[in-house]
């Protein structure tokens, strides 16, 4: 089985698109997933999105556990979560 690079968004990238397109484009989250999707040809993307910030450490956890790779967009929790800084510095991909 092939390890999946593990997408991870964290809280109001769903909104992307809607939420002050002036700033951050027209874009929304599903197509950003699209287009990846379409350029990942035969690579497995397990892509999510989530607004929890236990969620998010989980999943974390489980791409360090799963996963070929991991991409992070944490969105706010960027700059203010020792929690998902400690997962992200115990994940081994």
């Amino acid at each position: 089985m092939t390890r999946p690079i593990y997408v991870l968004n964290g809280p109001n990238l769903n909104l992307l698109g809607t939420r002050e397109p002036e700033i951050y484009g027209t874009q929304t989250l599903d197509d950003i997933r699209d287009a990846l999707l379409a350029d990942a040809g035969q690579r497995a993307v397990d892509f999510r999105q989530t607004n929890s910030e236990g969620e998010l450490v989980s999943w974390v956890q489980e791409a360090s556990r799963n996963g070929a790779a991991v991409i992070l967009n944490a969105g706010a929790y960027t700059h203010t979560s020792i929690a998902l800084h400690d997962a992200l510095r115990a994940c081994t991909v």
